[in-house]
């Protein structure tokens, strides 16, 4: 199977991680709503904002149990389709219902891995350390700014890992969750070429996304704004009677750029998730498999890796 017919049948479960999404943020927006009004209610100088505060933390221990007993089954599921379909080349027609017949009982697995997913972040952040010395090295702002870069790269990187070590978690049932995410770990580290390889794919890829979907979310934005050329003038002057100071916000025309941009960064970020990074998730997925299955990690390959990353070597003496 092509890396995009394996995609075509998982896309379905980032579709319903998406309206799961969308649910989460409406129930924080209804609790939030109803904890102001209840509490302006019963006290109107202060119970609105206690309110405000109550409802926001229940719609966050809501947010949270959604995660972890429906968002986290659904990725699992939908990963467990990808290893599949890049292990064994073939997929059932039914992939939607396969995926959750396939960690039908592995709730126990899944949530364990998602408790040693911190583990696994802080392996990958302990070996990033090393990169942030070129932005310290620079100085400055624009010191700063690289090591800003490397650090959101390192963020990307780390959520790639995670889902890896999800996948060979689900494809090695025979081991232990915390053995099988050691073994993740050593496989996206220790192969140099395949590392090389999925890192061109995420970031040239990601980039490429950008540039088309965040593009041309950003040209149709200033086509649309550039026909009410008022409405920035008026933007313009709101904000700079409200005290604000950045230079863009002199000028109406930068002004509308600078929104346009936000528009386009925002709605890619959102479409992106969705519909192309599970694309990418496919092919660094085929890859990293493809080497797990090609060399089985060892002993001395844990050790290897222990001896550069300490919480390596923890997470490996609990197994």
């Amino acid at each position: 199977m092509t890396n995009f017919q394996v995609y075509k049948k998982t896309l379905s479960f980032s579709l319903l991680m998406f309206v799961v999404g969308l649910i989460v943020m409406v129930i924080i927006a209804l609790t939030c709503t109803a904890g102001f009004f209840i509490g302006q209610n019963i006290d109107a100088d202060i119970g609105a904002i206690i309110g405000l505060i109550i409802g926001l933390i229940i719609g966050i221990i809501a947010a949270s149990l959604i995660n972890i007993f429906i968002n986290n089954r659904i990725k699992a599921a939908q990963t467990a389709i990808m290893v599949k379909g890049v292990t064994e080349d073939n997929l059932p027609d039914h992939a939607f219902k396969e995926g959750f017949n396939e960690i039908k009982g592995r709730f126990g697995r899944i949530t364990g891995f998602y408790f040693i997913t911190r583990a696994i972040k802080g392996i990958f952040r302990q070996l990033g350390r090393g990169l942030n010395r070129v932005g310290r090295v620079v100085g400055g702002q624009t010191g700063d700014s690289i090591t800003s870069a490397i650090d959101s790269a390192i963020q990307v990187l780390v959520g790639y890992l995670c889902d890896c070590c999800l996948g060979w978690i689900l494809f090695r049932k025979d081991q232990n969750v915390a053995r099988a995410g050691c073994e993740g770990a050593v496989i996206f580290f220790k192969h140099g070429k395949t590392l090389i390889r999925n890192v061109g794919r995420i970031f040239g890829m990601g980039f490429l996304s950008l540039l088309v979907i965040g593009g041309g979310i950003f040209g149709l934005s200033y086509l649309i704004f550039n026909q009410f050329p008022g409405m920035f003038e008026t933007l313009s002057q709101t904000l700079i009677n409200a005290g604000s100071e950045a230079e863009f916000i002199n000028d109406p025309q930068l002004l509308m750029i600078y929104v346009c941009a936000l528009i386009g960064v925002i709605l890619w970020s959102i479409l992106h998730s969705v519909l192309i990074r599970p694309f990418i998730l496919v092919g660094v997925m085929r890859n990293y498999m493809a080497a797990g299955q090609k060399d089985m990690p060892k002993e001395s390959d844990f050790a290897e890796l222990a001896n550069k990353s300490p919480r390596f070597a923890k997470l490996s003496k609990s197994i």
